[in-house]
């Protein structure tokens, strides 16, 4: 582990949910008598590229990353950096995410002609906006981005789509919560380190590989899963960027890499696939009980 060990980036601003996610997974440390915050320190970036490249060059000892939504899928640009880069998965977290309107006091819905917010979250929280088809969406890079150009601009005519954490960094008023439309909406985050030590409590394995470009070559790598009864919750298939027509295929499987079945499936995969990439093992994420238990 680096010098920088409490040191944890994420990618967006301050209220981002991935701001939330590092405090659910690291705690948010001791605050002192003079309302100053020790133990954790939750650093920004603007881009995904940027908080990998924060871990790997030992300015933070924990990047944390979201990878899947429930409603809207993969976060496609985590995965390729997943991909390209040498961090490792050391845990992951999922987030009950409670969408909330944000305006500037005292403005009506009636009012409203703008809201920005993420692409994700506009997607997140598609019935409730056909409910206003006059509204202009307009998509930006980050949802507590959106909350503080709404303050910035100050006018009584633009939302945001964002946390309650993001209104209360930016004073911004919360006209409706809980607008997303799917009452199950989580966000799975990865916690990514560079040498992250081994865990006796790790029961899931994440990888990546690809398949030859042969008949049957796919059936013959899930098949080195299938004969040792390893259990595959995620399969999902992206095109490998600077490479037209590849693909690779992300494999999430029940199982700690020092499993003798799970060390074997991947063992006959080097000698089957065109590429394999271990990208971590770690403790299974559990998932929020109560609905309303994490307004992120």
């Amino acid at each position: 582990m680096n010098g920088n060990i409490g040191k944890i980036a994420f990618q967006g601003v301050r209220g981002a949910y991935s701001e939330d996610a590092c405090d659910a997974y690291f705690g948010k440390g001791v605050v002192d008598g003079l309302g100053n915050r020790h133990g954790v320190e939750t650093i920004p970036y603007q881009s995904f590229a940027e908080v990998f490249e924060a871990a790997e060059r030992d300015m933070v000892s924990h990047a944390v990353v979201p990878v899947e939504n429930s409603y809207e899928g993969s976060v496609t640009q985590v995965n390729d950096l997943l991909l390209e880069k040498d961090l490792l998965i050391s845990g992951e977290i999922i987030l009950r995410i409670r969408h909330c309107l944000l305006t500037m006091q005292g403005t009506r819905i009636e009012g409203i002609k703008r809201v920005y917010s993420h692409p994700q979250a506009l997607g997140q929280c598609r019935l409730f906006l056909q409910q206003f088809p006059q509204w202009q969406l307009i998509s930006t890079y980050d949802t507590a981005g959106s909350a503080a150009m709404v303050k910035e601009n100050a006018r009584n005519d633009e939302a945001a789509i964002a946390s309650l954490r993001a209104a209360e960094v930016y004073g911004l008023e919360v006209l409706k919560e809980g607008i997303e439309s799917d009452s199950q909406n989580y966000t799975r985050f990865f916690i990514l380190e560079k040498h992250p030590q081994h865990s006796p409590d790790a029961n899931k394995t994440s990888m990546v590989f690809a398949a030859k470009n042969t008949p049957g070559s796919l059936y013959m790598c899930l098949k080195e899963f299938a004969e040792r009864g390893i259990n595959l919750t995620k399969l999902e298939s992206r095109p490998r960027r600077n490479k037209p027509w590849m693909y690779v295929f992300y494999v999430d499987m029940d199982g700690n890499l020092g499993d003798q079945n799970i060390s074997a499936a991947i063992g006959s995969l080097l000698k089957t696939a065109a590429f394999v990439k271990v990208l971590g093992t770690y403790k299974k994420a559990e998932e929020p009980q109560d609905p309303n238990a994490t307004k992120a």
